[in-house]
């Protein structure tokens, strides 16, 4: 594969030990470049620890497991490769408390995208570019917070801030966006928007999403391919319309009726 056509994220018989759990055990899955996956499952599944070991803030277990990004190898025996850092430039992440800074206005915390291309002085003083300056801006108009930008993150409501935190992965110029319950903090409103902003992504744009949702109905509705985990292993990995109501009982047992946030399957 060419490094334009390679998987955002494949990941080969990866475990993860925590104590006497099994967080992960033998997990074997592959995100195509310009996907957009949902990970879910129960609290304890697993999905969280996959995508942070995809991003490399989790390293795994030692042995024969591997995970590669965009071509590269950034995990193998347990241990981060030299190619992590280059990897994490590519994938834009979102996590469900924003991980903006509250005191600093919504401008400057977009603007930190760029940190990875640009010396750390420029970031230290805010001698930002010009041209990284109007990248900045034309990412919060696109994701419509541009008229917030002099405004102080902590000022502003979680579906904005998280819209922020994803033009911030667009000035990163990410390939892929992994987010971690994105929505997990949001009304159902502002839920939905952050949803269609990351299908737009993903269809005008191209940009591979994997998203873990604790919301099923969300998970059904705006991602084509579903990966379920539970305890540890994929028990399901295929189209969204494929999930009739029997398998996601299987899945998800006593949480079945907390893994909808509008409608039951």
């Amino acid at each position: 594969m060419t490094s334009a056509t390679a998987a955002v994220a494949s990941v080969k018989d990866v475990s993860k030990t925590f104590g006497a759990r099994k967080a992960l055990n033998g997990v074997s899955v592959e995100v195509g470049a310009g996907e957009m996956v949902a990970l879910i499952g129960p609290s304890g599944s697993g999905k969280s620890t996959l995508l942070r070991s995809i991003t490399g803030l989790q390293t795994i277990d030692s042995g024969k497991g591997t995970i590669t990004v965009f071509g590269e190898v950034v995990q193998k025996n347990g241990r981060l490769t030299a190619a992590t850092r280059g990897a994490r430039q590519k994938l834009g992440m979102i996590f469900q408390q924003f991980n903006l800074v509250g005191r600093l206005s919504l401008f400057s915390n977009v603007m930190l995208g760029a940190l990875g291309r640009l010396p750390g002085w420029r970031g230290f003083l805010g001698a930002w570019p010009s041209a990284d300056k109007r990248i900045a801006m034309a990412a919060l108009h696109r994701v419509g917070v541009s008229e917030y930008a002099a405004q102080r993150a902590n000022t502003l409501s979680g579906g904005q801030q998280q819209r922020a935190a994803i033009a911030r992965a667009l000035v990163q110029g990410a390939r892929a966006i992994v987010a971690d319950e994105p929505v997990a903090s949001l009304d159902p409103v502002s839920a939905r928007k952050v949803m269609e902003l990351l299908v737009e992504l993903n269809k005008r744009d191209g940009l591979g999403v994997i998203v873990t949702l604790h919301q099923v109905d969300y998970a059904i509705r705006y991602c084509e391919r579903v990966i379920a985990l539970k305890a540890g292993q994929v028990v399901y990995d295929g189209p969204a319309t494929g999930l009739d109501t029997k398998q996601l009982i299987d899945i998800y047992g006593p949480e079945f009726e907390d893994a909808f946030w509008e409608t039951k399957a």
